[in-house]
């Protein structure tokens, strides 16, 4: 009895995983795909701009933000590097190694679409280049995420990724519950391919066991993906590891999101500058931090926000984050890093989990030869089920010499 149950449940789990692997199969090949392109943009980029990201020092200061953007503006060819008529300024990254040159970033057009940053010398606002790569990658990152689906974040193609995700787990479980051996503690039937068989008998073995090597990869990539997708799914992680009054803080924002967008409506944005944020940041910090980003408000307000990685920092998501008046150069809010519990470091690092960077590059590594895999359960289920069809069905009897009256 319990055999027969055992086996109506795998014949079950069977088909729940051969459905949800054939609707999501290309889905989840592209972004997979995309993904491992993804593994080492940081490197590729810095190595394709090399010659445009550094200055030679000089003995005089570097210009003040305002006064770097103000210079660049007035060039007569700026809508032209810029892309854009307007030259809307939206954020500007500034860093403490006196040969390191300034970035500035654009906002969107109306078609919602960002224009190239530029790379600009600090101490005269002269631009050294448009970095070479970042629109590339820029398309394959909406693809990673939205599947160039019209609204970006906003669009249909964040929820259909989360669905993808939910898929993958799905298979994921149900493909373990599957291939358990009967032999459970043995190695070689859990991580040894039979590479001797051919036809179905090889597409199973390689399935089967190269999945068991991906499987913890792509559970953690499911799990933290999922984290761009769901605002319940981001809300639920925040409640769970983070200290209770940082999660009602994150929930805020979105509690008064529309309040903004209307007063943006109502009055004009007040023009400000980055100057009085910057000497508040720079009072603050000293020259412990590395490099910083500075990023205009999008609505009316008045409050410019500031990421900072500190020198000793590896990874991108390990930064501080300050929230300055522009105006009065008062420090509204500092979140250092330092500061965070574990389960909150959890939360601000899920970027660089979700791409296996915690682990340094030799986790880039492992997670991009895994996503790059993907293709391969794709083709290699799509052929069992076939062959599964073809074998299930009836084979037709030979036709026999028919008599007369027959």
């Amino acid at each position: 009895m319990a055999a027969r149950l055992g086996h109506t449940i795998k014949a079950a789990l069977l088909q729940v995983h051969s459905i949800a692997g054939l609707v999501l199969a290309l889905l989840l090949a592209l972004i997979a795909l995309t993904g491992a392109i993804m593994s080492f943009e940081d490197e590729i980029v810095a190595h394709l701009n090399a010659g445009i990201m550094h200055v030679v020092p000089r003995e005089t200061p570097a210009l003040m933000p305002d006064e770097l953007v103000a210079r660049l503006k007035a060039r007569q060819d700026f809508g032209q590097i810029s892309g854009q008529v307007s030259g809307q300024v939206s954020a500007v990254m500034l860093s403490s190694d006196p040969t390191a040159a300034a970035r500035v970033r654009f906002a969107r057009d109306e078609q919602g679409a960002r224009p190239n940053s530029l790379y600009v010398d600090p101490y005269d606002a002269r631009v050294l280049g448009v970095p070479r790569g970042e629109a590339f990658f820029a398309t394959v990152r909406k693809l990673h995420r939205w599947l160039l689906i019209p609204g970006d974040a906003k669009g249909w193609g964040r929820q259909i990724t989360g669905v993808v995700a939910l898929g993958l787990i799905v298979m994921l479980v149900s493909g373990l519950v599957l291939r358990w051996p009967r032999r459970v503690r043995s190695v070689k039937m859990w991580l040894k391919p039979n590479v001797g068989l051919s036809g179905r008998g090889l597409h199973r073995s390689l399935h089967a066991v190269i999945g068991t090597w991906v499987l913890p990869v792509y559970l953690v990539m499911t799990l933290t993906g999922l984290w761009y997708s769901f605002d319940w799914y981001k809300d639920g992680v925040v409640w769970l590891l983070a200290r209770p009054e940082i999660s009602a803080a994150k929930m805020q924002p979105k509690m008064s999101a529309k309040a903004p967008r209307a007063a943006a409506r109502a009055e004009p944005a007040q023009p400000i500058g980055f100057d009085q944020a910057w000497t508040t940041f720079r009072r603050e910090e000293g020259d412990r931090f590395a490099r910083a980003l500075l990023t205009l408000p999008p609505g009316p307000g008045t409050v410019i926000r500031i990421r900072s990685w500190g020198r000793d920092r590896a990874l991108d998501t390990s930064r501080d984050e300050f929230r300055i008046d522009a105006v009065n150069g008062q420090l509204v809010s500092a979140e250092r890093y330092s500061d965070k519990t574990f389960g909150e470091k959890i939360i601000a690092n899920v970027l660089d989990i979700h791409r296996g960077a915690v682990l340094g590059w030799p986790g880039k590594l492992v997670f991009m030869i895994a996503a790059a895999l993907m293709p391969l359960f794709s083709v290699t289920g799509i052929l069992l089920y076939l062959s599964r069809r073809k074998l299930r069905r009836p084979a037709q009897a030979p036709l026999g010499r028919l008599v007369p009256g027959e």
